[in-house]
């Protein structure tokens, strides 16, 4: 495809049904490991939402496949996108997505209209397309800081939860937004945040949705998500609030020669302001190898969390507005109508002529891996929130299984977002099965694997200070040279109960852009960096991420 083309299923009227062999031979996978079946329609029992409580030595968690998918998808409903619900469905089928979430920005016009209007297509979708996971979403403007994805699952009251939410807790609609030192109510929005959170865990609760959860958006983006905040909308409801966008969307931003000489992956391109958190260097505000700094950074914000003992799971998306190289643009509003008056954007029209974006298609370049028992909406949502997940960006890996296992236990061991209970000075193994890409990316490039990086952190609980974003105790303990491995194999790494309980997680690259991590070479010798201005092509500097495995040592 020319940067001018753009491909057939981008056409409005071409009905979102096709999936790619790629989703085809996920589902097949899915039926032969008997995942199809009840749980296929929405009022099928759904994956226990958590996992009980694990009282014995080791663990056994099932055997899982996992669904791609995108929580960050907008369309004609948001005030500032452009593409109409079909042309979003059709291309995340065109790449090879089972699951997405329309998550339209907040605004009055929207929840006033066009909340309404696009659940009604949300409804025809799913009649069209069943093997195509559709969610409808929120992208909510959270009171003294950014955004945050807000996804119920499928049922007679979800946009109505969404609509009662978006005007009693949006920051935006409410006049409550960025906070900081700026802002004299800042203590008072942030409050109204967390009231927000625990609102939506009710709803959960009292059975009015079957599922809700939430996700923080482009957490570093304009550096006004401090870590008090954040660790405390977890604590408000962790079974609702369950993590953040390790990666943003716009990862088209930087392509060489396409917008400017100023341009950063993720249009991370601000600086600090008055309403940021004043803990947050300039470097924070950057991306690293196309992650948020919170992420990137071994021994920074996500691991000082992860340090305290408690999951806090990490995803990436498109943030699809206006994708790079497209020829389509906004149509002029008929005479008397507006966003506010009608909640949906005219549809756009085609130019012939590239327009300006940053952003690429669900799933063409950002991938969210979520490993599943059933295939289902509810069963996408308890992977989450499990933290059954991992990333990859530019199709760089086909498959990663991971699980950690006592050398003296038969069993499949724990897996991503688990805990498995040892003794301390027990022999534990941690397992790594890669599958690397076996077809070109939608770039026409074969990405290959150069490197696998265990990061290991000492688990001490909670922390005193909420605004603390290092943890010490991380680093990167073992870097594997896969370089020239194809197919299917796993990495044996052994590991040693010691002191204290600890987590792992992995990470990887194609090995094309690296250099000393951001707190130094001891903790991180070859980790993602950040690209020079205005060149930054994604396609040439990609890494996968997992989540984590807690190891509990017995007496720690």
């Amino acid at each position: 495809m020319t940067e001018q083309q753009l491909p057939a299923w981008a056409d409005p009227s071409v009905s979102p049904t096709r999936l790619d062999a790629q989703g085809v031979s996920r589902r097949q996978l899915l039926r032969r490991a008997g995942l199809f079946g009840a749980a296929f329609t929405l009022g099928s029992a759904a994956t226990p939402a958590l996992a009980a409580p694990q009282r014995g030595f080791g663990g056994d968690d099932p055997r899982l496949a996992y669904l791609v998918g995108d929580h960050h998808v907008h369309s004609v409903y948001s005030h500032d996108a452009k593409y109409t619900f079909s042309q979003q469905a059709t291309a995340a089928a065109e790449y090879g997505l089972d699951w997405m979430v329309f998550n339209e920005h907040s605004n009055f016009g929207h929840a006033h209209y066009g909340a309404a209007l696009e659940h009604k297509e949300i409804l025809e979708a799913r009649a069209a397309n069943p093997r195509q996971l559709i969610f409808q979403g929120l992208e909510w403007y959270i009171p003294a800081a950014e955004h945050c994805t807000v996804f119920a699952a499928p049922g007679p009251h979800e946009v109505d939860l969404l609509t009662q939410f978006e005007l009693a807790y949006d920051g935006k609609l409410l006049g409550y937004d960025k906070g900081g030192a700026a802002d004299a109510d800042t203590a008072r929005n942030e409050a109204h945040a967390l009231k927000g959170i625990k609102w939506l865990a009710e709803q959960r609760r009292s059975g009015y949705v079957d599922d809700v959860l939430v996700l923080a958006n482009h957490p570093l983006r304009l550096g006004i998500d401090s870590p008090h905040e954040m660790r405390g909308w977890r604590d408000a409801a962790p079974e609702i609030m369950i993590g953040m966008e390790g990666a943003p969307g716009a990862q088209g931003a930087a392509i060489p020669g396409w917008r400017g000489t100023t341009s950063i992956r993720g249009e991370y391109e601000n600086k600090p302001s008055a309403q940021s958190w004043p803990g947050y260097a300039a470097d924070a505000y950057l991306t690293y190898g196309g992650f948020d700094w919170a992420t990137a950074t071994v021994g920074g914000l996500w691991d000082s969390m992860l340090a305290e003992g408690r999951l806090f799971s990490i995803t990436t998306n498109s943030d699809n507005h206006r994708t790079v190289f497209d020829t389509w643009k906004n149509s002029d509003w008929p005479a008397g109508q507006n966003f506010d008056n009608t909640g949906k954007l005219p549809d756009p029209v085609n130019t012939d002529t590239p327009q300006a974006g940053s952003d690429f298609w669900p799933g063409e370049f950002s991938r969210t891996h979520v490993g599943v028992t059933r295939y289902g909406y509810r069963a996408v949502m308890a992977g989450l929130r499990a933290g059954r997940v991992w990333l990859d960006h530019g199709h760089l890996l086909d498959g990663l299984d991971v699980r950690v296992k006592r050398d003296c236990d038969a069993g499949r061991g724990v897996t991503l977002g688990g805990r498995l209970r040892v003794r301390k000075g027990e022999k534990i193994t941690l397992y790594v099965t890669v599958t690397t890409a076996s077809r070109a990316n939608p770039q026409g490039i074969l990405p290959e694997l150069a490197h696998v990086d265990v990061i290991r952190g000492a688990v001490r609980g909670p922390v005193t200070d909420r605004d603390a974003w290092k943890a010490p105790d991380t680093k990167v303990v073992h870097t594997k040279d896969v370089s020239g491995r194809k197919g299917t194999y796993t990495l044996r790494i052994p590991l040693t109960a010691g002191d204290e309980s600890f987590y792992v997680r992995l990470r990887g690259s194609d090995g094309n852009r690296h250099g000393t991590g951001y707190l130094g070479a001891s903790i991180d010798p070859h980790g993602p960096i950040p690209h020079e201005p205005g060149n930054g092509d994604p396609w040439a500097d990609t890494w996968f991420y997992s989540n984590p495995i807690f190891v509990d040592v017995a007496g720690a």
